[in-house]
């Protein structure tokens, strides 16, 4: 049974100018006029990870309509929404508080804290939302001078600041309806628009008038000052499709098959390409972004030195390595740049990928291209790899599309289907005059890919191997940012899965590969049949199902990342199955 908000203030009055252990103290449920609330984690110390609370306040209190919970899309919009009013004000009331009491205190003393989102509209689990209740989950830093707590404060945080939040922030009557109404149908284009792609025979959409740059490469908010282009399609690749809030729309569609971004340097071409590849979520509205649509399929590849590769068959690439070295079975603990691009290839298209994001300036180019001096120069039998260039066509018959950025091959002009030059952020359809160069300017190159088609093998993880023998606790998990995760003792390297976008993705895919290990290996399910049982699993029960213990720092993070974080595990243990080559 609950205790009452009294009880709680009680209890922070009793303890004041104890040691800090005294907090376990107010551990338990404690129910407030219009919401209960729920205290799951008591920090150790001040210099501990903050505190974890949940408030969860009745729909007949929050007041969202049906309209607002109607469909997916609009949930996870609603609760992005909330996430962003709730962290917005938990950081402005945790200035205040701060400067009310004079001093911040030790460690995170005072600081609430929700996750804070980007640009992207993300499924999140810090605020849950259904026909019965909210549920906010948010952390506290309990307030100390050293090791002694400050008692009065922290009554002034949970007991005035919290239900100031929950009235402020999750409740319908106290929103900006028509902000909220803007957010919900920004994703609910963004998403109807994804649902045509396949139908419209294109891979991604630009919106005539999006907003491309950004302020730098470490913001993504768009670039507000200086010379600022909107988008415009060239006339000849211009889609209309017409929108569920909308209306009807006009930009550039980037049609199946090879498409080729060209043009001198910093005229746009990588801006567009990220815009692309970012173009897989959805955008708040204001990003300049939110009809900015990709496939969700779509993966971007580079090349990526050092990275582990776990019995991958890459022989669709390379073959004949010196020394009789196989490569239908390929495994390493520090790839080359080329076989990297390969196994990522490999890999995204084991796990599902339909379109391939591939920038020059990131690839290795021994693996995107031989020339015609250098195929003079090194006979074929005496070169291990085949090059993209060779297998791009072959791809797409197959139905994976490519886009990527060029600046300097001139021989991709024999292999594409679509060529687009930007020019001063500008796009040109330029794809005639690029036939016409190609014809006027052959280059004499001779095509060395044949009539191999790719298979890749199935692969079955035997084990993650993260935990080692005689360790009495689960594996701990730990991310860093957007760059890495530490499964036990283990670490991997994310920095160049681009398509991760949020730390919150990050620290899901890390507890999600180790219930993965302990709940869903066994020896048998390949790699994307494990998760497709793992996306199984969240649908079925929320991203909670992975999670040790009760929190809110889970974004979504797309299956295709999963399987990439899964096959960048140094300790990754699999076998093929027998017969596959």
């Amino acid at each position: 049974m609950a205790s009452t908000h009294e009880q709680l203030a009680s209890i922070l009055r009793r303890i004041d100018h104890r040691g800090y252990k005294a907090y376990q103290d107010i551990r338990g449920q404690y129910s407030f006029p219009g919401f209960d609330l729920h205290v799951d984690h008591v920090q150790a110390d001040p210099f501990a990870p903050p505190s974890r609370f949940r408030v969860r306040i009745p729909q007949n209190v929050a007041g969202f309509p049906e309209w607002s919970l109607a469909t997916p899309t609009r949930r996870v919009a609603l609760s992005d929404f909330l996430t962003r009013r709730f962290s917005a004000l938990a950081a402005a009331l945790s200035r205040g508080q701060g400067q009310a009491a004079g001093h911040g205190g030790t460690g995170k003393s005072g600081r609430i804290s929700m996750a804070r989102p980007g640009q992207e509209i993300l499924a999140r689990n810090s605020v849950l939302i259904d026909a019965d209740a909210v549920e906010a989950r948010f952390t506290i830093g309990l307030p100390a001078a050293g090791r002694t707590i400050l008692g009065g404060a922290a009554e002034d945080i949970i007991c005035r600041a919290v239900p100031r939040l929950v009235r402020d922030t999750l409740t319908f009557s106290s929103l900006p309806a028509a902000d909220l109404e803007r957010h919900i149908k920004a994703a609910e284009n963004a998403d109807a628009l994804r649902a045509m792609l396949p139908g419209l025979g294109i891979v991604a959409f630009v919106a005539n008038g999006s907003i491309l740059p950004r302020r730098s490469g470490v913001d993504e908010r768009p670039l507000d000052r200086g010379k600022v282009v909107p988008f415009a399609s060239p006339p000849s690749l211009e889609v209309d499709v017409t929108l569920p809030n909308r209306g009807a729309v006009r930009g550039m569609g980037v049609p199946r098959g090879v498409t080729l971004i060209v043009g001198g340097g910093y005229h746009g071409k990588s801006t567009l390409l990220r815009a692309i590849e970012r173009g897989v979520y959805n955008h708040i509205p204001g990003d300049g972004r939110e009809l900015v649509v990709t496939s969700p399929l779509a993966v971007k590849i580079r090349a990526e030195d050092g990275r582990a590769v776990t019995e991958d068959d890459i022989s669709f690439f390379i073959t004949n390595l010196p020394f009789g070295a196989g490569t239908r079975r390929f495994s390493t603990k520090n790839a080359s740049g080329s076989t990297s691009q390969a196994a990522n290839i490999i890999e995204a298209i084991e796990t599902g990928a339909k379109v391939l994001l591939v920038d020059e300036d990131t690839s290795a180019t021994n693996f995107m291209i031989r020339d015609r001096r250098m195929q003079a120069l090194v006979a074929k039998d005496r070169e291990p790899i085949t090059p993209f260039i060779d297998r791009v066509r072959s791809l797409a018959e197959d139905g994976v599309s490519t886009v990527l950025v060029l600046g300097g091959s001139g021989d991709y002009l024999d292999v594409a289907d679509t060529v687009i030059m930007m020019h001063e952020y500008r796009p040109v359809d330029v794809t005639s005059r690029a036939r016409e160069v190609a014809a006027r300017l052959a280059t004499g190159r001779e095509f060395e890919g044949g009539e191999e088609r790719l298979r890749p093998a199935r692969r079955v993880p035997v084990s993650l191997g993260f935990a080692r023998p005689g360790d009495r606790r689960p594996a701990r998990t730990k991310a860093r940012g957007t760059d890495a995760i530490v499964l036990g003792h283990e670490q991997i390297d994310l920095r160049n899965v681009e398509q991760v976008v949020d730390p919150g993705q990050t620290r899901f895919i890390a507890d999600a590969l180790r219930y993965l290990e302990a709940r869903l290996l066994d020896g048998k399910a390949t790699v994307p049949e494990l998760i497709e049982r793992l996306e199984r699993e969240v649908a079925s029960h929320g991203m909670d199902v992975v999670a040790p213990y009760v929190h809110g720092d889970y974004c979504l993070a797309r299956p295709i990342e999963i399987a990439a974080a899964l096959n960048r595990l140094r300790t990754l243990e699999v076998s093929p199955i027998p017969g596959d080559h």
